[in-house]
């Protein structure tokens, strides 16, 4: 991304003084943006590869705060500016719009939680700053011009080095534990939960950031929940006000909406849109109807800045439907009409979600231990996104036909020609055609027989048609989906392949963005 940043080692895996000017690691969500004829891409670093980004230790496991360091920087956001030449695609090298964000970036915290004594810790007493994101699994773009990132699987991020450390009750919830997956804690005490025991209620959140302004500060909105974020799907009402859709991609989890108070005008000031408004949360009827449940305090029980902190625990208390893993969240363009990922869930039918909330077999979730997934579509009721009430049925049951005569063989537009398991990410393209991706099982045997690497399929939403477009390399799940500003290029993620990919053998197999256009140049979306 910059000139000063020395070439890909892959026998280091890179130095960590320049983990924060290289391209980051494992890609998920992205979008485009163009300011003045220029093209820049945001996309997300979800998290490392430990034994890939720290080759030379044993099990890639930290020895000491440079190590950290290291994994810190690979991770986040990348902001960067894209041209095309004669021979493809590539990277404005040195571009004033390239920037990474990192889990040591300074940012802000709004909305209901900001100022929480519970956010608050030794190095920011004012709970109103924070350094960096984390997990960026999916994301969104508003329509003023910002990107939306979701933190996710936070809680990996943190442990203790004290053992005995008694931890918050809230933690449970949300699997906060004692031993981190990247041994954070060991060196660098604002991962110390034994130390920093508030440091977990200040991610979990969507992060808003301006790639356009590349001296703008991102800006943690806590008016739009803390749970593991997938991703936010974000849409007008016919009045202007903006609505955010969104999963907790967690087994027996929720799915959420948010309001704003304020609508929408271009040129207006934006920047307490996603601040003020009402969070909601689905509860799903056997019947195909369903509702948005308002979280407010009076529902609840809790304050607006609890709510806004322990989401999921509100959800539970006015009764939400737990669902198989709500991922990614798409709004149709040309319909009025969402679409939600629900990629399985083992534990359907069998065990409680981590708040005790019963996770029954039937409505939009109608297999027990779901090993294959469905996407949800729903209807808001007088085609407008702020209605409390919409109908609802399910556009796609994945499963094996191959080895299945039940309804773990799919549904009726499930065939051997289309297989696939775990729908992940999902983009709408201009003209009403779902892309689906995947991220399931690959080893194409068993229950899986058949449906051979992760891939990117392509759903048409009036016949209920869907068609393989492309496979993924071996290990490798398809992530994030963005169009160039003529829509003739697609850029597509491919996060944590274990084939040697993209550089061939003996080389570190690296998560990537392909680009993919047709023969004859026409829009491909």
């Amino acid at each position: 991304m910059f000139s000063d940043a020395p070439e890909f080692n892959h026998e280091t895996g890179g130095d960590y003084a320049s983990a924060d000017r290289i391209f980051g690691e494992n890609t998920d969500g992205m979008e485009m943006f163009t300011i003045g004829g220029r093209q820049i891409i945001a996309v997300n670093h979800e998290y490392a590869n430990p034994k890939l980004n720290l080759p030379q230790n044993e099990n890639g496991i930290p020895t000491n705060a440079q190590d950290v360091l290291k994994l810190q920087s690979l991770q986040g956001v990348t902001v960067m500016e894209v041209v095309e030449g004669e021979s493809g695609w590539d990277i404005a090298i040195d571009s004033p719009y390239n920037r990474r964000i990192t889990h040591n970036t300074p940012m802000k915290i709004t909305g209901p939680a900001a100022g929480h004594e519970l956010l608050m810790t030794k190095a920011d007493p004012s709970g109103r700053t924070v350094l960096g994101t984390m997990n960026n699994c999916g994301a969104g773009k508003t329509p003023w011009g910002t990107y939306l990132t979701c933190e996710e699987n936070f809680n990996g991020y943190f442990g203790s080095t004290d053992m005995t450390f008694e931890k918050p009750a809230d933690y449970a919830r949300y699997g906060i534990g004692l031993e981190g997956r990247y041994a954070y804690e060991k060196y660098d005490p604002r991962f110390d939960v034994s130390q920093n025991p508030n440091e977990p209620h200040r991610f979990g959140y969507i992060v808003e950031i301006a790639p356009t302004n590349p001296k703008s500060v991102p800006i943690k909105r806590t008016a739009l929940g803390r749970f593991k974020h997938e991703n936010a799907a974000v849409t007008l009402a016919p009045n202007g006000q903006v609505v955010v859709y969104m999963g907790d991609d967690e087994r027996g989890e929720f799915m959420y909406k948010y309001v704003s108070n304020g609508v929408y005008t271009p040129g207006a000031d934006t920047s307490d849109l996603l601040n003020d408004g009402q969070l909601y949360v689905a509860k799903f009827n056997d019947d195909l109807s369903g509702s948005w449940i308002a979280l407010t305090p009076a529902a609840t029980g809790m304050s607006e800045a609890e709510i806004a902190i322990f989401t999921r625990q509100a959800g539970s208390k006015v009764g939400a439907t737990t669902m198989d893993r709500p991922e990614w969240v798409a709004v149709n363009p040309i319909a009025v009409e969402c679409y939600c990922a629900l990629t399985n869930n083992k534990n359907r039918g069998i065990k409680t979600n981590a708040g005790g909330d019963e996770a029954p077999v039937g409505g939009p979730n109608p297999r027990e231990a779901n090993k294959y997934g469905q996407i949800l579509r729903w209807w808001p009721a007088n085609d407008d996104h702020t209605s409390d009430d919409f109908t609802w049925d399910l556009y796609v049951m994945a499963g094996n036909p191959n080895v299945h005569s039940d309804a773990y063989a799919g549904s009726e537009n499930i065939n051997r020609g289309n297989l696939f398991n775990s729908p992940d990410g999902m983009m709408f393209d201009t003209t009403g055609l779902l892309w689906i991706q995947t991220d399931g099982n690959y080893k194409n045997e068993g229950d899986f027989e058949g449906m051979g690497n992760n891939q990117m399929l392509a759903g048409d939403p009036v016949t209920g048609k869907i068609e393989r477009f492309m496979t993924v390399p071996f290990g490798a799940e398809v992530t994030g989906l963005t169009w160039s500003a003529d829509r003739r290029t697609m850029f597509v993620g491919i996060q944590h392949p274990s084939a040697p990919f993209p550089d061939g053998d003996g080389k570190l197999a690296r998560s990537s963005l392909v680009a993919i256009k047709r023969n004859d140049n026409a829009r491909i979306g």
